[in-house]
Formats: C-alpha cells, sequence, structure tokens
C-alpha cells in the first residue's frame, strides 16, 4: 500500500447475470465500462458462488458457508430450521461490522435480502437490516423482484414513498445514492477508508430498461439462442476466458433447438424482444458502474480502492419455455401465453410489463455451461468475477484460473488489509471463517488452487468440487433425496461439465458423494428441504391475524407481510368522515396494475378494481352519494369452491354492486406492498396517476377482515353502528 490510509472497498454485485452475460467474457452485449475494469485488473474464470441470491451474498459478507450463517435458502422461503433461518447468525460476524471497527465508514446501496420476511415492516426488529448488520447507511430494498421503475425503497431503518419523477430508473438512483454517499464521506473524513456494497436489482427480473437501450439491439438476437451460444462460445476461446477445446455443454433438456422455435413466428417474436430488453438491461448497467467509477476517479480515489464485480448466481430460468410479460402471474398462477404477450412486445422492458426471457436465452447467458440459477451445475454457480486494485498488484488485464467461492472474498479483503477478525463480536463467539485469501493468485496467474474441497446445496440440488474433481445432482422437487443420480464430471478438464464420468469412475464418485454427506454434517446443509415458496406461505399463515387495520399515509406494508388471503374470503371497511367536497383518491392500494386491488374515489363514484393481470381486471362501481359525516364503505371478496371471486361494494346508504373473477390471487401472486390513503407504488388502477392521495374527507381507517369462508354481502346498517362503535372508542 503507498500510504498510511487503508484502501476503500467497494462491491459491485450484480444480480443473475449468467457466466457470459459480460463483453469481457465473451458476450456481445457491449459492456464498456466493465470490460475497463477487467482491462485494469484481473479477471477470474473459474470463481463459484451458491446457486441463489440470499446464500451468496450472506457467503460474501460474512467469509463462511451459507448453510453454517442460516442462509441456506432466500429469506422468502427460509423454513426457520437452522441452516434455512434466512438471517445471518449473530455467530457469524460480517465484514462491514470488522472493517467498522477498524476505522470504515461502511455504506450500503440497492439489493439487501437477508431480512427474515416477518422482519420488513416499519417496527422492525432491525437486527437484521443493514445497520444492525455494521453498515452506517442503507438505500434500497429488502427482497428481490424490485420495480425499477417504482421500487419499494428503504432508508436506514425505515420504509420510505417514493414518488418517482418521470424518467426514473432504480439503478439510476442506487448509483446516485452511492456517489452521494461517497462524496459525504470525501468531504467529511477524507483521511478515513470507506466500504460501498452496492447491489443492483439488476439484472434480475423484471427486465426494464429505458426504451433506446432496448430498441439499439432490434433484430440483433433474430438468429436465435444457438447461434448466440456458438458465438460466445467462440469468443471466449479466442479471448482465453475458458480453456482452448471446451465444447458447448448439451442443450438442456426445457429449450428447443432454435429451428423448431422458428415454426411459431409468435413465439419468435416474443423471445426475441425479450432477449433485447434483457440485453438493453445489462449495457444500462454497465453505464450506471461507468457513473460510479468515473464518480470515485474524480476524487482522486480509483487507483486506491478495491473494486470487486460479480453476480450472486447464473442466468434465471424463471421466464420457461416461451418467456413472460407478467412474470408473477405467470410463475405463480398460470403460464402467460405467448399470443396474449405478443399483443404488448412495444410494452417490454417498460413500467407496463414485468417480463422475463426464455429458458433458452438463460443457457446462452450461462454459455458454455448447463443449467441455471437454482441449479448446482456449472450454469448455477460459476461466475464472473473481477478485481481491480492498481495500487494492491501489478497484474492487470490478466485472467486467474483458481478454483474459489465467494466465501473467499471477505478473507482475502482481511488479508491484505492487515485485519485478523475478532473471535468474540458483540458478546458472541464467532464462528471460525470457511474461505481462504485469494491474494496469492494476484500476481501468480500459475499459482496452484489452494482451496481442497467446496460443496454445494440449494433445494436439494447437490454437488461437492474437490481438487478438480466434481459430483453433482439435480433434484426433481417432491420425489424422494435417495432416488437423485449423481453425476461426475472432471472439471480441469472439462469445463463445461459436458462428459458426464460416473459410469467410468463410480469409485471416485461414491466417494465424493460421501464427501459432500461429511460437508453437509458439518456446515448445517441436513435436512434438505426442496419446498419453494411454499415454505413462505407456512410462514405467512403462521403470522396470520383475523383483522388489519391500516391509517392514512402509514409506512408501506411489504408484500410478504400482507395478510393471508389465499384460499381466503375477506371484506375491506373503510372508515371515514366525509365534508362538502367530493371524495377522490385511494383508501387502499395493494399489489400494483400487474395483480391487486384497490379501493378508490374518482368522478363522482366509489370504485372497487381486481386486477388478475394487465389484461384481466374486474371493475366495481356505485354513485357517491355517503352523507355527511360518519361514513363506510365496504368491499367483499367471497371465494367460491371453483376458485373464483366474488366482489361486491357498497356504503353506508348506497345501493350494492357485484360482479365476478374467474380467478383469484393467493397472498404471495401480489407484486408490491400495501398502503393507505394514497397508492404508494405502482399504480393498481390505469383510472388514476399515483399516488392520487385521499381528499373530501377525512380517512380514519381501512380495515381488512378475514372470515376463511364465503360470506353474506355486508348490511349497511349494521356497518354504520359498527363504526360508529370504533369511533367512539
Amino acid at each position: 500500500m503507498t500510504s498510511s490510509k487503508r484502501p476503500n472497498v467497494v462491491f459491485i454485485v450484480l444480480d443473475d447475470v449468467g457466466f457470459a452475460d459480460l463483453g469481457c467474457y465473451g458476450s456481445e452485449i457491449p459492456t464498456p465500462r466493465i470490460d475497463q475494469l477487467a482491462k485494469e485488473g484481473l479477471r477470474y474464470n473459474n470463481f463459484h458462488v451458491t446457486a441463489m441470491c440470499s446464500p451468496t451474498r450472506a457467503c460474501l459478507l460474512t467469509g463462511r458457508n451459507a448453510h453454517s450463517v442460516g442462509v441456506g435458502i432466500i429469506a422468502e422461503w427460509a423454513n426457520g430450521q437452522p441452516g434455512y433461518d434466512g438471517r445471518i447468525y449473530p455467530s457469524a460476524g460480517t465484514l462491514p461490522e470488522i472493517l467498522r471497527q477498524e476505522g470504515y465508514n461502511t455504506m450500503a446501496v440497492g439489493k439487501w435480502h437477508l431480512a427474515g420476511t416477518e422482519e420488513y415492516g416499519a417496527a422492525g426488529p432491525f437486527s437484521n437490516w443493514p445497520l444492525g448488520k455494521g453498515f452506517n447507511r442503507w438505500y434500497g430494498f429488502h427482497g428481490a423482484l424490485a420495480d425499477q421503475y417504482y421500487p419499494e425503497l428503504y432508508v436506514d431503518n425505515h420504509p420510505i414513498h417514493l414518488d418517482p419523477s418521470s424518467g426514473y430508473h432504480l439503478s439510476e438512483d442506487l448509483v446516485e445514492k452511492s456517489m452521494d454517499m461517497i462524496r459525504d464521506h470525501h468531504t467529511s473524513a477524507p483521511g478515513s477508508p470507506f466500504m460501498l456494497y452496492l447491489a443492483f436489482g439488476a439484472c434480475h427480473w423484471p427486465h426494464q430498461a429505458p426504451k433506446e437501450y432496448i430498441d439499439a439491439f432490434a433484430g440483433k438476437y433474430d438468429q436465435g439462442w444457438d447461434a448466440v451460444r456458438a458465438q460466445r462460445l467462440k469468443a471466449q476461446t479466442d479471448m482465453g476466458i475458458i480453456p482452448p477445446g471446451t465444447v458447448l455443454a448439451p442443450r438442456n433438456d426445457d429449450v428447443l433447438p432454435w429451428a423448431e422455435v422458428q415454426a411459431d413466428d409468435t413465439v419468435v417474436k416474443l423471445s426475441t424482444r425479450l432477449q433485447e430488453a434483457y440485453a438493453g438491461f445489462m449495457t444500462h448497467t454497465d453505464g450506471q458502474i461507468g457513473r460510479l467509477i468515473d464518480h470515485i476517479d474524480s476524487l482522486g480515489l480509483l487507483d486506491d480502492t478495491i473494486v470487486i464485480l460479480l453476480s450472486d448466481n447464473g442466468a434465471s430460468p424463471e421466464g420457461g419455455a416461451t418467456g413472460a410479460i407478467n412474470l408473477r402471474k405467470h410463475m405463480v398462477y398460470e403460464l402467460d401465453d405467448p399470443k396474449q404477450a405478443l399483443q404488448h412486445l412495444d410494452k417490454i422492458g417498460g413500467t407496463q410489463a414485468y417480463n422475463h426471457y426464455p429458458t433458452g436465452w438463460a443457457q446462452a447467458s450461462n454459455t458454455p455451461l448447463k443449467w441455471y440459477k437454482k441449479d448446482t451445475h456449472g450454469g448455477g454457480v460459476r461466475a464472473p468475477l473481477i478485481v481491480r486494485w492498481p495500487n494492491g498488484f501489478s497484474a492487470a488485464s490478466e485472467i486467474r484460473t483458481q478454483f474459489h467461492h465467494v466465501i473467499d472474498l471477505a478473507p482475502t479483503l482481511y488479508d491484505v488489509l492487515g485485519i485478523r477478525p475478532p473471535e468474540v463480536l458483540g458478546g458472541v463467539a464467532q464462528q471460525p471463517l470457511h474461505g481462504i485469501s485469494m491474494a496469492y493468485s494476484f500476481d501468480d496467474a500459475a499459482a496452484p488452487t489452494r482451496r481442497e474441497t467446496q460443496y454445494f446445496e440449494l433445494l436439494g440440488d447437490r454437488a461437492l468440487w474437490h481438487r478438480g474433481w466434481k459430483a453433482v445432482t439435480r433434484h426433481k422437487k417432491g420425489t424422494p433425496m435417495e432416488d437423485d443420480v449423481w453425476e461426475l464430471y472432471h472439471l480441469d478438464a472439462d469445463f463445461s461439465e459436458a462428459r458426464n464420468l460416473a459410469a467410468e469412475e463410480p469409485e471416485r464418485l461414491r466417494q465424493l458423494v460421501a464427501m459432500w454427506l461429511e460437508e453437509a454434517r458439518k456446515y448445517s446443509v441436513l435436512p434438505l428441504d426442496d419446498r419453494e415458496w411454499e415454505r413462505a406461505a407456512e410462514r405467512i399463515r403462521e403470522g396470520a391475524r383475523k383483522r388489519y387495520d391500516y391509517l392514512p399515509h402509514m409506512a408501506r406494508i411489504d408484500r410478504l407481510m400482507a395478510p393471508d388471503i389465499t384460499g381466503r374470503s375477506f371484506g375491506i371497511e373503510a372508515v371515514l368522515v366525509k365534508g362538502n367536497a367530493p371524495l377522490e383518491g385511494v383508501m387502499l392500494a395493494w399489489g400494483s396494475g400487474f395483480g391487486g386491488l384497490v379501493l378508490y374515489a374518482q368522478a363522482g363514484e366509489l370504485v372497487l378494481e381486481y386486477v388478475f393481470s394487465q389484461d384481466e381486471r374486474v371493475r366495481l362501481a356505485v354513485p357517491e352519494r355517503l352523507p355527511a359525516g360518519l361514513a363506510r364503505v365496504l368491499a367483499r371478496f367471497d371465494r367460491a369452491s371453483d376458485g373464483s371471486l366474488a366482489l361486491s361494494l357498497t356504503g353506508s346508504g348506497l345501493p350494492t354492486a357485484t360482479a365476478r373473477s374467474p380467478k383469484a390471487w393467493p397472498t404471495h401472486g401480489m407484486t408490491t406492498g400495501l398502503s393507505c390513503g394514497h397508492d404508494a407504488s405502482h399504480p393498481v388502477s390505469e383510472a388514476y396517476a399515483a399516488p392520487f392521495d385521499f381528499t373530501g374527507g377525512r380517512l380514519q381507517r381501512v380495515s381488512l377482515t378475514l372470515d376463511g369462508a364465503a360470506g353474506a354481502a355486508p348490511d349497511p346498517k349494521q356497518a354504520d353502528e359498527d363504526a360508529s362503535a370504533f369511533l367512539e372508542d
């Protein structure tokens, strides 16, 4: 180091970006600013992560295996059992906790995804939020699926209401806040180092970017994913990012040959536009990274800053074979119909789409590997890693081939910064670090790999790497774990896992499988659990209550803390005091224009809208002739045995309007949270512009009551009596 001050540390964490999605890893997608980081630093081609975001982030921040610190699965799918608790245990002190003790100003921006979903509310507890895990500041969001145009954001320890201006984009906002934090640190404490952890929502779905970025790729993917995979393989070979002779892994079972896809023009048009949106999203993100790097450089800090860029897992298969315009519906309830989706082709990537590409493009993103995010084959766990630090090592524009895992990043920093992690932190004895320092590889491309073994597990998929060999099994959800078939690959000679040697070397495979079991016992992986969102539904039910009272302009209720309406009937009651002016505005909004419900007043009507998708919504209205003074508005949602929903809307002294929605969302399907007195997110209805604050009267409260079974339409007379009693209390 060239000065007494320790270097700054900047993590840039990309989301769902495949091994081959960056220009410097063989992609045709222009990423010049990331490529420049690689030119001035090192690229690793044998770097591994877990197969999903929360576990990778837990490994990165603690230097320990994900199950051991309680995050063996994403927070939404935690089951509360050891290894799968959805939050980092106090025995696993984090990098920012330790750097802060060493004089660093620690700042987090963007995705967190490391707190229990029941902790997302305005009342906390906050011990598992970023400020509770060592960061001094946080601006970002808790879980996945962030809408780039209408994100649900938090500052430090509280949710905020964002009223986005025209042209708003989350990636731009996150970089702007990162630059602000660095500027303020530099002007206030120029002699002290900082750590910035910038975790983009990009390029996780929905794939959303300014239209000009998407349009720049028009027609560039008409050749299809097979041709793109071949082109990326050649580029990777030519630049040395993969060994000579590497072949493409076989096409995944859920990917059709492009020649067969071409028989359906509808699917071709939809698939190519969805990939154009992803490419535009990636290029847009690259530009935002460039803005951040330029800002650090303008302060004279860049060469004394360790910049580490990685992706949290491989590309996502969640779009299915044909992709989707509304992925929440596509994943939770029913598959998108390509013919219906094609009607919205011009909306892809914009505010009115929640889009995701097909699996064929996901495998192209992971070239030359097989399978995807959530799998422990290479497509799920081999990730790009770029390290730039001119003042720390002399090598530049070089590739490193040593096997490493995301648990090695924190130990590497402790090593180069000269920090010894404490054995006791906050009064809690600490687990030993599981990772090792990668610093030996910085200036020595030929240095032998110092790691011996690494296990992998996610949703029952299992793998073990040991001295260049890998045993792996892809588990089918709902089937016995003991029926899984293990494969064997010699990764030192088979980069893409293209040649299964299980039949040729059964004894080696048996030994590696036995070793996996030993590692699983050691690191709290057992018992295995292959459930996904079902675990979230179970936890939501556990925290359910019969009645929920909401007050105007309260902090937003996160979608995973909203009432559990799955399979149940319920009612909504808005109590208000009406003045002389006409009522206008939202009383209760839950979800978004992709799926949700809203109760509002507009143009002399009381309106209830129930949105199943961008193409399927039910609207009820009654004349707004409520009496002056105390009044109530009542809505009912009664489930039928066929899964449909009977809707009714009335109010004090008003007639009743009724309608039926053939389909009804479970709680987990709602795309965003719940707000009262305004619509605080992506507007549920197309009839107004958010936030559409409630005016013309004083909204006292809005209550949602669950009854578990279909009920009768509300009695307005009884409603008035109940409202009077509430106000008197």
